[in-house]
């Protein structure tokens, strides 16, 4: 893999190294998404702004609190748009943001196997 989805070891370390705790946060986030992505998904159809800073907002610190810096990004991206109340490109972002997270999924099914 050309760039990391995840950066383990900086997780490891906010985790102090505690491997089940860092698949109990992996499991958290990954339900938060996929709710927070259903509504960002309603928000960009409504054009609503605001939801989609606030959803952008929630998502860029959880992600980040995981270390998965590319799904931050594009998060950090989306927020931004909400912020500036233009959606112009938002729809190219969630297919992003979609596509880093399936590669972050995958990561997250094979950390499993190698942690447990």
């Amino acid at each position: 893999m050309g760039r990391e989805v995840l950066d383990l070891n900086e997780f490891l370390e906010r985790v102090q190294n505690d491997k089940e705790l860092l698949l109990e946060l992996l499991d958290i986030f990954v339900e938060d998404f996929q709710e927070k992505r259903k509504q960002m998904e309603a928000a960009l159809k409504n054009n609503d702004c605001d939801q989609i800073k606030r959803l952008s907002h929630a998502l860029k610190g959880s992600s980040g609190n995981i270390s998965a810096k590319p799904l931050r990004s594009v998060f950090l991206q989306m927020e931004e748009k909400g912020k500036n109340g233009d959606l112009t490109g938002a729809d190219g972002l969630l297919a992003e943001m979609d596509k880093e997270f399936q590669a972050l999924a995958a990561h997250i099914a094979t950390l499993k196997e190698e942690l447990k």
